[in-house]
């Protein structure tokens, strides 16, 4: 006899009818496993051998086959045992109901309890596309799953329990579905603690409204690092079609909290600078999201620049550009998402004070020029604002009056992005940043003493045509916050100020060490 159950693997982020087929046929005691299986899909056998033996079902006896199709696709991971098992069932006719329009998945412990697995909402999503009206998931990732609309999602935690719904006995309980609520706004860190440093305050509120890369460059014990890590409370509200993406690759990468099937704030990764470039842009002999993925649709925090490996930073450069990380293996090639927005904040020099107004660098003009250089031009061109943290003065820090809190910040940031949402709906853009080239001089109309102000800095600052696109969406940015529907000359002005430091440090470090 043969019998069919239905299943659904993974590929990156696309998930795949994965159909398991078992026949149990007269001959010597066999197990086979075929359709591409890796170790762990291998090992089945054995997990699901000792589960039937201790849930009180006995093992056919004969030569057993299991084919796992389409058989030319990879099939990875313990999350096939639970479809295997039922399969089995099926086939040796110890379970006869009517499976057809449902869909199985589980990792199998050898007492036949159901673990938990990777990837639970992306696989869901395929299979309510696919029409099928049911699917059970371990009870660990119910929740995850119910998120999904428009299909039945029912928790398993253990094979007898299984086994007595699809025999007509007690109903496994149907998670209540999860429906994603606000940002919470409780938070130690907020901006209200930050002392002075307007113009850093300034491009941070900026660079929130309209999704752009900020690069903070100051001596040490300036703030950079606390302005940095207080961005996430500025940025905008989630859509829910932001949320479900940044979920999926967080769900296959294994790190979404089980407690919160719903990933509800925007994405906050600092990766260590000895970051490898593969943990940074994803891959590996099993491929994963890497940190960059992981922060799609929110921030990639880069302290200390210079430190990170070359290699490491020069794979950003076409993930920031395109907000895809394209990974290509000998099997196959997969794509993961990484819209992000970049944070970084470095020294400018080993010691810490080139350019400081009162304390003297103590670095060779060429020290100062080879840590410099360790961030290439084409990278640097990526980033739409640099940003220069001057040291505080007493008064400044003594002071009582208190600053402006992340929640007043974040109502400004929340209106600009309503506009945006609004200027590029039915477009794939969702912010000022990911605005496509073909779409900039339509978007980004100015006023003619805004164009003439820009004509004149893109001359006399030598700019590229990125620069200049980058230039156009900050203004329009700064114009959104304003409410403005056409940039002006103060937008464009503004802008500028935001794309010069390159001049100050590295031109100056170039000249110092001639």
């Amino acid at each position: 006899m043969v019998s069919h159950i239905n299943s659904i693997g993974l590929w990156g982020l696309e998930a795949f009818l994965v159909e398991v087929e078992a026949s149990v046929a007269d001959g010597l005691p066999v197990f086979d496993l075929v359709g591409l299986p890796d170790t762990a899909v291998k090992e089945s056998r054995e997990r699901v051998r000792s589960a039937l033996k201790n849930c009180g079902f006995h093992m056919p006896v004969g030569r057993i086959t299991i084919n796992l199709a389409p058989a030319d696709v990879r099939k990875e991971g313990a999350i096939y045992d639970l479809p295997i098992l039922l399969s089995l069932l099926e086939a040796s006719g110890q379970l006869s109901a009517d499976l057809e329009d449902s869909v199985f998945l589980g990792e199998l412990s050898l007492s036949g309890n159901v673990r938990p697995i990777n990837g639970a909402l992306p696989m869901t999503i395929e299979a309510r596309n696919r029409g099928f009206r049911r699917i059970f998931l371990p009870a660990a990732n119910a929740a995850e799953g119910s998120v999904v609309t428009g299909i039945a999602v029912f928790p398993v935690e253990n094979l007898p329990t299984l086994m007595k719904h699809l025999n007509g006995g007690a109903a496994l309980p149907s998670p209540s579905l999860s429906l994603p609520k606000a940002a919470p706004q409780a938070s130690l860190a907020d901006f209200s603690q930050v002392k002075g440093q307007f113009f850093a305050r300034r491009a941070m509120e900026i660079a929130a409204a309209g999704g752009h890369n900020i690069l903070l460059i100051g001596a040490p014990g300036t703030g950079k690092s606390m302005l940095a890590k207080r961005l996430p409370t500025i940025l905008p509200d989630m859509t829910f079609e932001e949320m479900i993406e940044t979920t999926k690759i967080h769900s296959i990468a294994g790190i979404l909290p089980r407690e919160s099937p719903l990933i509800r704030t925007r994405p906050f990764r600092s990766p260590h600078h000895t970051v490898s470039p593969v943990a940074l842009a994803g891959g590996g002999a099993v491929p994963k999201p890497g940190e960059l993925s992981l922060a799609h649709n929110g921030v990639l925090f880069l302290d200390e620049l210079p430190e990170f490996p070359r290699a490491a930073l020069e794979t950003l450069r076409q993930p920031l550009e395109d907000g895809v990380v394209t990974i290509s293996r000998i099997n196959g090639t997969l794509s993961y998402p990484c819209s992000v927005m970049l944070a970084a904040a470095m020294n400018p020099c080993p010691c810490g004070y080139f350019g400081h107004p009162t304390r003297q660098c103590i670095c060779s003009p060429s020290a100062v020029s080879r840590y410099l250089n360790r961030i290439s031009g084409p990278l640097l061109d990526r980033i739409d604002l640099q940003v220069e943290v001057s040291p505080l003065d007493f008064k400044s820090l003594n002071s009582n009056v208190p600053s402006e809190s992340s929640f007043e910040i974040r109502s400004r940031v929340n209106a600009a992005r309503k506009i945006q949402n609004e200027r590029y709906r039915g477009l794939p853009v969702s912010c000022n940043a990911h605005l496509p080239a073909s779409l900039v001089s339509e978007c980004c109309r100015m006023k003619k003493s805004a164009q003439e102000l820009l004509g004149n800095a893109f001359d006399r600052l030598g700019l590229s045509a990125r620069a200049y696109d980058r230039i156009l969406k900050v203004s329009r940015t700064i114009a959104d916050l304003e409410s403005s529907p056409d940039i002006e000359a103060a937008h464009i002005a503004e802008a500028v100020q935001y794309h010069t430091l390159d001049r100050k440090y590295w031109m100056e470090s170039h000249g110092n060490s001639l």
